[in-house]
C-alpha cells in the first residue's frame, strides 16, 4: 500500500494537480488497490478531520483579517511604520517589513499580508527608484511573517493535530516573528547600503510618532485583546477568533468609517472560498496521514532518524532540512497534518518541547512560501508588479538566507521563542 500511496502522490504532483486533489486521489488509489477497506472510509475520515471546534478559528481569523484590511488598517499601519523606521537605510523596504509584522498580528495569512501591504508599497518602492525585483522579493519574504506572528492559521492546525496549547503557540510566535523580521531588516540594510537606497531625510518628531500611533491604535489593540482574552481565561482561541470578527467590523464600520455594508458580500465570499480551500486540504491530508499511520510509516521514519543520530541538535537539523525541501512542494497546512504526527513522538522522546517544535515547523513552512515552485507569496508579489517568477526568485535569495539564519536561531536558542509561553505557564 505504501508504494501505491507515494507512487501515485508523486505521479499526480508531477501532473500539476492541486495539492488537495493529489492527497485525496493518492489516498483513494492506495485504499482501492491495496486493501479491502471500503472507500466510504475516505469520506468519513475527511468529515472527521473538519469536525473540530478549534478549526472553527480558521474562517473567523480569515474574516477578521479581511474586515481589518478593508477597513483602512493597511494605510494606517504603513504610516506608523514609516514614522518609526522610514528614515533608516532602505527606508521604504524597512517600512514594508515592519508593516507586515504589524499586519501579521491581524491577518494570520501570508498571501493576504503580501496582498494588503505589497499592493501599496511595491509600486511606491519602484517609483522611489528601488529595483522592481528587490521590492517584490522583500514584500514576499516579509509577508511570510503573516503566519508566524499570531493569530496564525498554521499554528491552529498544528495545535489541533499535535494536541498542544494554541495559546502557547501564539505567544511563542511573537518571539519567532520578531527574529525573522529583524533578520530581514538586517538583510535590507546591507543590500540598501550597497545600492544606495536611503530613507527619508527628515526624521519624524516624537509628536509625529505619537499621532501615527493614535491613528493605528485600534489596529494595534486587536492582538492584545485576543491574547489577553485567551490567557485571561475569558475565551478560547476559537472564541477569540469570533471576537476578532466583531472587533474588526466595529473598527472598520463605526470608528474608521472605511468599511461599508456593500463591502460585506465580497468579504464573505472571499472568506468562504479561502476557508474551503484550507479545509479541503486539511481533510484530504488527514486521510493521507491516516494511511501512513496504519502502515507504521511514522515509526519507520522516526527509527531511521534515531539510527542516524541520537543527538537532538542533529535530529533538529535533519528535520529542518527536510521541512525546507517539503515547503518547496507542499502547502503549509497539508505538510503540518502529514508530518507533525510523524515527528512529534520522536521530538517528545528526545525531550524537545512540542511547542518549540511547532514554532520551528511553522517558520520552516513559512520559508516555503518564498521558495519555488510552490511559493505562494512569490506568485502574489509577481501579480502585483507583473513580474516573472524567474526574476523574483533570484531577487529573493538574500532574504531566503536571512530567514534560514533566523530559523537556526529559533531552533537552537529556545529562549527566544519560549520565554513568553514559559513565563505565562508558571
Amino acid at each position: 500500500m505504501s508504494a501505491i500511496l507515494f507512487g501515485s502522490f508523486i505521479l499526480f504532483a508531477i501532473m500539476g494537480l492541486p495539492i488537495a486533489i493529489v492527497l485525496g486521489l493518492s489516498s483513494v488509489m492506495a485504499i482501492s488497490m491495496a486493501s479491502n477497506i471500503p472507500l466510504m472510509v475516505v469520506a468519513q475520515r475527511m468529515f472527521t478531520a473538519c469536525d473540530s471546534f478549534p478549526l472553527m478559528a480558521i474562517p473567523f481569523f480569515m474574516m477578521a483579517g479581511s474586515l481589518m484590511e478593508s477597513g483602512g488598517i493597511s494605510r494606517r499601519l504603513i504610516n506608523l511604520a514609516n514614522k518609526l523606521v522610514g528614515s533608516m537605510t532602505g527606508g521604504l523596504a524597512q517600512v514594508g517589513i515592519l508593516t507586515c509584522m504589524f499586519f501579521a498580528a491581524i491577518s494570520g495569512s501570508g498571501p493576504a499580508t503580501v496582498a494588503a501591504i505589497g499592493s501599496i508599497l511595491i509600486p511606491a518602492m519602484i517609483e522611489a527608484g528601488y529595483d522592481a525585483g528587490f521590492a517584490a522579493a522583500i514584500m514576499a519574504a516579509a509577508g511570510a511573517i503573516g503566519v508566524i506572528i499570531p493569530p496564525s492559521i498554521p499554528m491552529v492546525t498544528y495545535g489541533v493535530v499535535g494536541g498542544v496549547s494554541i495559546g502557547s503557540l501564539f505567544m511563542g510566535g511573537f518571539g519567532a516573528g520578531l527574529v525573522v523580521g529583524l533578520s530581514l531588516m538586517a538583510a535590507v540594510y546591507i543590500i540598501s547600503k550597497k545600492r544606495g537606497y536611503y530613507g527619508e531625510k527628515e526624521r519624524p518628531t516624537f509628536l509625529d510618532i505619537l499621532k501615527a500611533v493614535k491613528e493605528a491604535f485600534w489596529a494595534i489593540l486587536m492582538p492584545i485583546i485576543i491574547l489577553g482574552g485567551i490567557y485571561g481565561g475569558i475565551f478560547t482561541p476559537t472564541e477569540a477568533a469570533a471576537v476578532a470578527v466583531v472587533y474588526g467590523f466595529v473598527i472598520g464600520f463605526f470608528i474608521y468609517h472605511e468599511l461599508s455594508i456593500k463591502d460585506l458580500p465580497k468579504i464573505f465570499v472571499n472568506t468562504a472560498v479561502s476557508t474551503s480551500v484550507v479545509m479541503f486540504i486539511i481533510s484530504t491530508a488527514q486521510v493521507f496521514g491516516w494511511i501512513m499511520t496504519s502502515q507504521r510509516i511514522p515509526d519507520q521514519i522516526a527509527q531511521a532518524f534515531i539510527n542516524f543520530s541520537t543527538s537532538p541538535y542533529v535530529i533538529l537539523l535533519l528535520i529542518n532540512l527536510l521541512l525546507l525541501v517539503v515547503g518547496c512542494f507542499m502547502e503549509t497546512n497539508a505538510a503540518i497534518i502529514i508530518l507533525a504526527p510523524i515527528f512529534l513522538p520522536l521530538i517528545v522522546k528526545l525531550g524537545i518541547d512540542p511547542i518549540l517544535f511547532g514554532l520551528i515547523m511553522v517558520v520552516n513552512l513559512a520559508i516555503g512560501m518564498i521558495t519555488p515552485p510552490l511559493g505562494v507569496n512569490l506568485f502574489v508579489a509577481c501579480g502585483i508588479c507583473d513580474m516573472t517568477l524567474e526574476r523574483i526568485s533570484k531577487s529573493v535569495l538574500p532574504f531566503l538566507i536571512a530567514m534560514i539564519v533566523a530559523l537556526m536561531l529559533i531552533t537552537y536558542i529556545p529562549g527566544i521563542t519560549m520565554f513568553l509561553p514559559n513565563l505565562l505557564t508558571k
